[in-house]
């Protein structure tokens, strides 16, 4: 018996949306990488080979793990007014140019600094100036992507990036170093116009080892750092839901309650006091919504190995009985169940 080709039409359109669909639902629960690379001061400054085995390893690395996003965590350089160094970290992260989708937030180290005598005494005053930081990472590297989502201002020292993920849509805000009171507003408002997506806050220094720090003015500079931008940004928004940060020797990581009830992650990843200037650990954050966790694993792609790294220590110094979690899994509300308290 011979079958009209007009009458398979509909069973194979039929086929084809199941198919389809299928497929879209797995995507869904597919898990997927962010990449947190911690301050890499010390790679621009004297192990450029360090910082070029990072990015290489995430090209390399980009289908296997599924990588949708690599966060800078700042202190792209030692000497922000050393070229050479900006040059060396230029060359690391072209290397994710058109590869995988990357933001920048500038340390401490970053930022333009003043530098004058008293008496006997070199004294060195960190400004908000990021010319290096901007000739480098400004606007212009990043502005022809469809994932740059835009900055505050002229410079590229506050911006917002774009990605998606098992499903869903996340923001990435880099903010500068102490964000002032400006950026913070600039930064809620973003936020506010965003609702659709799940967001990431990066900033250079938000944590200490054990908690969020209380300091006014750190470095001489009128701005923000830990409890601040917890009450004046992290806390006030449903949808942010991680926040992470360097600056700070060591690992850690704590888990708060925003006023809408839900969690909110606090990384703590700087790896710069381990020999070799920081021996070229990353940080893996793994999203598996199938399982509603997030798992962060620590790689280094200079040593080649996993979780094999353990940093009982805090800005260099040792400290009796702790230890920094080397790999470690999350809860993630996936923007659903709400707990009972702002924190």
């Amino acid at each position: 018996m011979r079958i009209s080709p007009c009458r398979l039409l509909p069973a194979l359109s039929s086929f084809a949306v199941v198919l389809v669909t299928v497929g879209c639902a797995a995507q869904e629960k597919e898990p997927f990488t962010v990449v947190l690379l911690p301050d890499t001061q010390n790679y621009s400054d004297k192990c450029p080979e360090t910082y070029m085995a990072q990015t290489e390893w995430i090209k390399a690395k980009a289908k296997e793990e599924n990588i949708k996003f690599v966060i800078h965590l700042g202190d792209i350089v030692q000497h922000a007014e050393n070229e050479d160094e900006w040059q060396r970290a230029d060359r690391a992260q072209k290397v994710l140019d058109g590869i995988v989708p990357y933001s920048m937030a500038p340390g401490n180290h970053d930022v333009d600094k003043q530098f004058s005598t008293k008496g006997l005494k070199k004294v060195t005053k960190v400004t908000r100036g990021t010319s290096l930081y901007d000739k480098y990472f400004g606007p212009q590297r990043f502005k022809k992507y469809p994932w740059y989502g835009g900055h505050k201002g002229a410079s590229n020292a506050n911006n917002y990036c774009f990605f998606e993920g098992g499903g869903m849509k996340f923001m990435v805000l880099s903010l500068e170093f102490a964000p002032s009171d400006e950026t913070l507003a600039w930064a809620n408002d973003v936020v506010d116009k965003h609702r659709d997506r799940q967001v990431i806050v990066a900033t250079h220094f938000h944590l200490r080892v054990g908690s969020r720090p209380k300091d006014v003015d750190p470095y001489g500079l009128k701005g923000n750092v830990g409890e601040a931008v917890w009450n004046k940004l992290i806390r006030k928004h449903e949808n942010i839901f991680m926040i992470v940060c360097g600056h700070v020797s060591g690992v850690f990581h704590q888990t708060a309650v925003n006023d809408a009830g839900r969690r909110v992650h606090e990384i703590l990843a700087d790896y710069q006091r381990l020999p070799n200037g920081g021996d070229g650990w990353l940080q893996l954050v793994k999203f598996v919504p199938a399982e509603g966790k997030i798992k962060v694993i620590a790689y280094s792609p200079k040593l080649d190995k996993y979780d094999d790294v353990w940093l009982d220590m805090y800005e260099g110094k040792k400290l009796d009985g702790y230890k920094g979690e080397k790999t470690y899994t999350l809860e993630w509300d996936m923007g659903g169940r709400k707990l009972k308290k702002a924190g």
